[in-house]
């Protein structure tokens, strides 16, 4: 099993998830974040506190997780990548990564 994270603009959210309405997957994990990646995509503010510094405000990023079986892990990917596109910096992000299901019996006396 795949686990698989896309970090997003906020507009293209509703978008991806929609792309993914019929996709295979187990499960789909959706929350607001905050972030810069390394194209400075950061906005420098005036910090009303300290007049002689500069703070970073973090723009504000989607993260869809999605959990899916390895033979449909590239099928996902590619409808996260055809939707999400814009052409312009700042997209976002995917990650792939290994998930191992962890099979528990909740609500029942510990073994």
């Amino acid at each position: 099993m795949k686990q698989v994270v896309a970090i997003v603009k906020p507009f293209l959210a509703e978008r991806i998830l929609a792309g993914l309405r019929r996709a295979p997957l187990e499960a789909v994990h959706i929350r607001e974040v905050k972030g810069m990646g390394r194209q400075k995509s950061y906005l420098d503010e005036y910090d009303e506190y300290d007049e002689s510094e500069y703070a970073q405000a973090f723009l504000p990023k989607v993260e869809i997780t999605a959990f899916v079986e390895d033979a449909r892990a590239e099928e996902v990917i590619r409808k996260i990548i055809e939707t999400a596109r814009t052409g312009r910096m700042g997209d976002g992000k995917i990650f792939v990564l290994s998930a191992q299901p962890y099979e528990a019996v909740l609500g029942g006396a510990a073994k």
